[in-house]
Formats: C-alpha cells, structure tokens, sequence
C-alpha cells in the first residue's frame, strides 16, 4: 500500500510524523510524496492513504488544514484520507486493519530528516485564554524516562548528531523523580560506548518559562553539547496581556531567566520567543512593553503573529478586540524588529568558529545557536561540522 503524508504545525507534530511514516515502512508499506497538484501522477506512486496530521492552536491554522484536505480529496478521489493531530475529528490510523501505529518509540528509526526529532512528552494542564490544545492532546503525559534514552541512543547509532527534544509543554516532562532539566543532563551524557566522550549535541524545543528554569541553565551550564539556545512561549511581555491570556509566568521571571542563561553561558546564548501581536485589549503601551522588552533582552529568533480567534476559547469573545489592520500592522513591527536583531546576532559571529548541523546536500546547515550556515565545504549529511564564521549575508545567514 502507498502511503502520503501531508504535516502542519510544530516540531511535535513533525517528530510524530516522522515516526509514523517509519512505522508504515517497517510494516511493508510504501511511503510516497504527494505530486504537486499540475503534476502527472505515475500511478505505481499514487497513494493509497494520505494520512494529514493537522494543526488547530489559531483558526486559520485550522482553516489551512481544512482547505489542503479537501483539495487532497479532488487530486486523489480515491485515496483513503485519515486526519489526525490537533485537528476536529483525528483518527487512530491503523497500519493494518488488526494493527496501531505505534505514536511513539517505534521500533524503526526515521531517516528523513538532518535532525532526530525525539517526542518525550504529550498533553498541557495549562488553561491559557487563546489556546484549544489541551482540548486535542488531553492531560499532561511523559514517555517514561529509560525509554527516552533507549531511543536517543537508537537515532545515534544510526546516524544522528543532533537530538531536538519536543512535547506538548516541555517544562511539565516527569517520570521517574526527573524533570526535563534531569531528562537533557541524560541525553547529553550518552555515548556511543563505555567511557567514550558524547558524539552529539541536544537541542530544546519551545519551553513555557517559570516551571524548571534555574535546573535548566544549570543544566545547559554544565553540558557544552546542550545547544545554547532557549525559545521561550512569552506571547507579550506586558503584565496586564500575560493575565488576561491567564499565562503561568510573570515577566520578571522571564527577565530571570534570560539573564541567568546569558550570565551562565555567555553573550552567544541565543533566545528566541514566540509572541501574539493585537491579543484582545492590547493597548499601544502594552505593545510598545513588548518590543522594548525583546530589544532590550536582546532576542536574537521572533516569531510574532497577528492574533487569531480561536472559536472555543475564551479570547476568541474578549472584550476589546484589535482590528485586523492593527494586529498586522503590529506583526509587522515585531518582525522588522526580528529581522534586525537575529542580523545583529549573526554579525557577532564572524571571526568565530561554529559547530554546524549539516543538511541535505551537504553545504548548508544550522550551529548550535540556530543560526543558517553557509558551509565553503562540503561536509556529510547529519555530521557536526566546525567552521570559521567569514561573513554574514543581507538574509542574515552566516557565510564559512
């Protein structure tokens, strides 16, 4: 049987992907790339299912997905469509008709990505005011601890160099008396063999701040393979925004843990942030709080995006909503702010030498830091590569 996959939405998403379509391999099936909607289709290729796991955390998320299945369904009329992740309606996709995929820690290890994405945790107990997740993933859950690193050492056997750790809410990951600070202290020491020194590096996913944050430097302080990089959930940095999005943090504690990483491990610590433009009675002083918030920190990665309703939360019929031409036109000041300070991150680099992830291809890649590279030598796929940093370009990628 053909199998297509169509995956939107975050690394979470993306790690549980990967491991579905290994699983299909591993039971007989083949995996197919979906043809682009003016292309012939070669009916050996067609797909027998498309499995979409879709995203809902903001109604054109939703939107999008809805779209793309329904186009699927007129491209491949008869073509199984399964729709899982956070979307209205997920399905348990069988790989047979008497069999589950197994959603995680499956017995194969994917192999199409540079990066091993490694799902350690599932689910949020969190009730913020814009978010329906919770809703899709249920409780808080946690791969159990000795299984995390049983499948940690399997993406490094084959192959792997850079581990990115994803969830749900990774600051709630227990199991075992360990937290995630005690999770990525494990997955930093393994190696290949009995007293050899670790051959990879451990990559955070986005965190919620205040739950683990002074372990967690501690932890990255005390692992120079741990990427020094945190993308932190901050969505404003007003304190009348963060209450009434009913955040779990204050920003003085986000301030803390800014500085804390940058005193501990140095001025190269990279900070990302996603952040909300035009939540519900975002006043221009409550915006002007957060950009002043992210220069002055510096942020080196932005993510800000306009607020979107989301039918089913509380947000979505607050009181004092933004208008579309205020969130967009606040969007896009949050990004020219972005674009600015990640080049000014970038810049700080030349003259030193970085430690690359290599993509396909073998030219280009992402240090530690997270910042693209553009390698002057061709390096293998997936290998830690070290390269003097020589310039960076007006994208604001650095050059070896």
């Amino acid at each position: 049987m053909n199998v297509a996959f169509k995956t939107f939405g975050c690394r979470l998403n993306l790690a549980e992907s990967l491991e579905m379509e290994a699983a299909f391999e591993a039971a007989g099936h083949q995996v197919v790339p979906i043809p682009h909607p003016d292309c012939a289709i070669d009916p050996a290729f067609a797909p027998d299912w498309i499995i979409v796991r879709g995203c809902s955390v903001t109604a054109r998320a939703q939107r999008d997905c809805e779209k793309e299945i329904a186009r699927l369904s007129r491209q491949f009329p008869s073509a199984k469509i399964w729709r899982t992740g956070c979307l209205a309606g997920a399905e348990t996709v069988p790989v047979t008709p008497v069999g589950t995929v197994p959603m995680t820690l499956g017995g194969t290890v994917p192999m199409a990505t540079s990066r091993a994405y490694l799902k350690v945790q599932d689910g949020c107990s969190g009730r913020c005011a814009f978010c329906i997740v919770p809703q899709f993933r249920g409780p808080p859950v946690s791969v159990p601890f000795a299984h995390v690193l049983e499948r940690a050492r399997a993406f490094i056997a084959t192959g792997y160099r850079e581990l990115v750790v994803t969830g749900c809410n990774l600051s709630l990951y227990r199991d075992s008396g360990n937290g995630l600070p005690q999770l990525l202290a494990a997955l930093a020491e393994l190696s290949p063999a009995p007293g050899s020194s670790p051959v990879h590096r451990v990559r955070i996913g986005s965190i919620e701040p205040g739950i683990c944050d002074d372990a967690l430097v501690d932890a990255i302080a005390a692992h120079p393979n741990i990427c020094p990089f945190l993308h932190i959930s901050l969505q404003s940095a007003s304190h009348s925004v963060l209450k009434r999005m009913n955040r779990p943090y204050t920003i003085d504690a986000v301030a803390h843990l800014c500085a804390e990483a940058r005193r501990r491990i140095g001025p190269h610590f990279a900070l990302g942030a996603d952040v909300i433009a035009g939540f519900p009675g975002e006043a221009q002083s409550d915006f002007a709080a957060t950009l002043s918030f992210l220069r002055e920190i510096p942020f080196t990665h932005i993510h800000a995006f306009p607020f979107s309703e989301r039918p089913g939360t509380p947000a979505a019929s607050m009181p004092g909503a933004m208008p579309r031409a205020v969130r967009l036109e606040r969007a896009r000041e949050l990004n020219l702010a972005a674009r600015e300070l990640n080049a000014a991150f970038a810049r700080s680099f030349i003259g030193s030498t970085v430690e690359v992830c290599v993509e396909a291809g073998g030219l280009e890649g992402r240090t530690a830091e997270y910042l693209h590279c553009r390698l002057s030598t061709p390096a293998p796929r997936r290998s830690l590569a070290k390269t003097k940093v020589a310039g960076v370009d007006n994208a604001g990628n650095l050059i070896a």
